[in-house]
């Protein structure tokens, strides 16, 4: 019997330390079930203005235990999944409109799965100033891409306008923050949910 089509999307930010940890997982789950996950980039500052929600930072402060609650599970994350490549960013939080437009560009020029690597690693694992144009055109540089045409792309009405229509969308679909994704219609929320989209992805598959 063969496999029924599966719709995977991933709404992801730069910015978030959970969608970076799911993303060092996402190739996991594409190996199981031979679905690509598709990477769609939104710009959270903009799903937390529509949606009137507030990045965890905000909303965890002062609050006693569960902060210290939310650490755990992201250490047992990572213990779960033999993730070593993962530090606390010194510089967060980091604008991340520059280097989600960056994305944008990328796809544009055809190396936008290595551009996210890159990204996310000198976001997560090795950690700067990502929000500095300085740096980020060094760690174009350095990863070998050219970096003047990320750079003009970025300040394009065209790109500016993709990465506001992704958000817009996002968050039209249920998206109200990062990692969010889809199986189908169906919408997960959260690095926690990666069990659940790869047993939706499975039932769909299973489906005759």
């Amino acid at each position: 019997m063969v496999n029924r089509m599966v719709t995977v999307e991933f709404h992801f930010d730069f910015g978030s330390p959970n969608a970076y940890l799911s993303h060092l997982v996402i190739s996991e789950i594409e190996k199981r079930t031979s679905v690509k996950f598709e990477y769609v980039p939104v710009l959270l500052g903009g799903v937390f203005k529509l949606t009137n929600n507030r990045s965890p930072a905000e909303t965890l402060r002062g609050v006693r235990n569960k902060p210290e609650y939310e650490r755990l599970e992201t250490q047992r994350f990572i213990r779960r999944h033999g993730i070593t490549g993962f530090q606390s960013n010194p510089y967060f939080p980091v604008n991340t409109l520059m280097i989600m437009r960056g994305a944008i560009a990328a796809r544009r020029l055809g190396i936008f799965r290595s551009y996210i690597d890159e990204i996310y690693r000198n976001m997560w694992a090795e950690p700067k100033k990502m929000d500095d144009p300085t740096v980020f055109r060094i760690v174009l540089t350095d990863a070998g891409f050219d970096a003047e045409s990320i750079l003009r792309l970025i300040e394009t009405r065209e790109i500016k306008d993709e990465l506001l229509h992704n958000t817009e969308k996002s968050v039209e679909h249920g998206t109200f923050g990062s990692p969010t994704f889809y199986v189908g219609n169906e919408i997960f929320f959260g690095k926690d949910r990666l069990r659940d989209v790869e047993e939706e992805i499975t039932r769909i598959q299973a489906q005759p």
